[in-house]
């Protein structure tokens, strides 16, 4: 029987769609009141956004350019609707880009996951995130603390004190990277040290491959759950299991409205098929609005079999920046949604990047329902000169013939 963390788990998934539409305008309002947000949503009534449709206008902020507002307008671009000095903590992550942590409890959001694995009050967690400068350490201690359990922040590295600490402390679960609890556990193995207290993990910052989880399980880690999120969000969405099961798919967090967008637009893809992952976070402090994670997935049809009825994605299937360069000039997927617009009648297009150095072929693949139309494909060629500023060939297919993976641009070039 599955216990689930509260009733929100389990509302009807059109009660929770009209929850989260009412609650839009009163976080687009709060967004505003921050000078980075009003710049961009200054021109936008709050009270008109009540719809998908309506939230599908607004401007989509992307993770990589994070960089230069925050140059432009230290430390967070103007994005933080709680000022600087009633924040809790600043983080710094590669870039450099500056998140924001506040005080609320469990601000991260991480409580979820952690009882979907199982967690309980009073079980104890041996945290192996780091916990210098990134705030992943942080974000899964207060989901931890949340539920009532104690932590021992071990973060990254020193893999003999790990297993020295798990021996002595015997934690219950383990949080932190897949790759590290492997290098753990053999660790253990070459000590023959006693690790037969940590049978949960969860895990995430990486690919968690069904080797490994297959390898954890015959290695005395029978549970173990993905988390899906970022530094700048939090937790965005996790896996589920019953009875040891785990089910396909991740589940959204309560928190997050997810859209999935033609890569390198703002505008939303049909269900199931692959795009970016764009997340509106109801968060007060760092109400992020259509913030595009640059990660490809795409939406699971039908209910989890855990009973949680949120929205399912497939987990993360690469980066959604597609950008390549041609005869020494960028060419990007906004560029072939930009051709797409101009010709309606292609469902879905595909540019292939193809022959050596210096010898470039450029051909936009076209799902149109009349294939045979010349017309059409030369009306396409001249709008690709046009955008790009570069000769392009086109091939028209049929509909349903390009791969549902998500990629718009396509670099099969041999440079050998």
């Amino acid at each position: 029987m599955t216990v689930y963390f509260d009733e929100l788990e389990t509302r009807d998934p059109q009660q929770r769609e009209r929850d989260l539409m009412t609650r839009l305008p009163s976080l687009i309002e709060r967004a505003k009141g921050a000078p980075g947000w009003a710049r961009l949503l200054g021109h936008i009534d709050a009270g008109d956004i009540t719809s998908r449709a309506a939230l599908a206008r607004l401007p989509v902020t992307r993770k990589s350019d994070l960089k230069q507002l925050q140059q432009a307008q230290p430390p967070f671009g103007g994005m933080n609707a709680t000022p600087l000095q009633s924040l809790s903590r600043i983080f710094m992550s590669p870039g450099p880009i500056f998140d924001p942590e506040g005080c609320g409890e469990d601000w991260w959001r991480y409580a979820r996951p952690f009882h979907a694995l199982g967690l309980r009050r009073g079980e104890l967690v041996q945290n192996c995130f780091s916990y210098h400068f990134t705030p992943a350490a942080f974000m899964v201690e207060g989901g931890a603390r949340k539920l009532g359990c104690p932590v021992i922040p071990a973060g990254s590295g020193q893999t003999e004190m790990q297993v020295q600490a798990i021996a002595a402390l015997r934690p219950h679960a383990y949080a932190g990277t897949p790759s590290f609890l492997k290098i753990i556990v053999e660790k253990a193995l070459e000590m023959d040290a006693d690790i037969g207290s940590l049978r949960r993990a969860l895990v995430g910052a990486e690919a968690l491959p069904p080797s490994l989880r297959a390898w954890l399980r015959e290695h005395g880690v029978p549970h173990v759950l993905q988390t899906y999120g970022s530094a700048d969000i939090g937790n965005i969405a996790y896996e589920s299991m019953t009875d040891g099961e785990v089910h396909p798919g991740m589940l959204l967090d309560e928190e997050v409205l997810l859209e999935i967008v033609r890569p390198g637009t703002g505008d939303p893809v049909p269900e199931g098929e692959v795009g970016e992952v764009v997340v509106t976070a109801f968060n007060p402090d760092y109400p992020l609005i259509r913030f595009a994670t640059g990660d490809l997935s795409a939406v699971l049809p039908g209910m989890s079999p855990c009973g949680r009825s949120n929205v399912r994605i497939r987990g993360w299937l690469g980066r959604a920046d597609q950008t390549t360069k041609v005869r020494a000039m960028f060419v990007h997927p906004s560029q072939v949604a930009d051709v797409m617009r101009r010709h309606p009648q292609v469902r879905r297009a595909r540019l292939v990047v193809s022959g050596e150095m210096a010898n470039d072929v450029m051909t936009l693949f076209c799902e149109v329902d009349q294939p045979q139309d010349d017309g059409m494909a030369a009306g396409i060629v001249a709008t690709i000169r046009d955008v790009t500023k570069l000769r392009g060939e086109v091939r028209l297919v049929a509909p349903g013939t390009l791969p549902n993976d998500g990629r718009v641009i396509e670099d099969a070039r041999k440079f050998e």
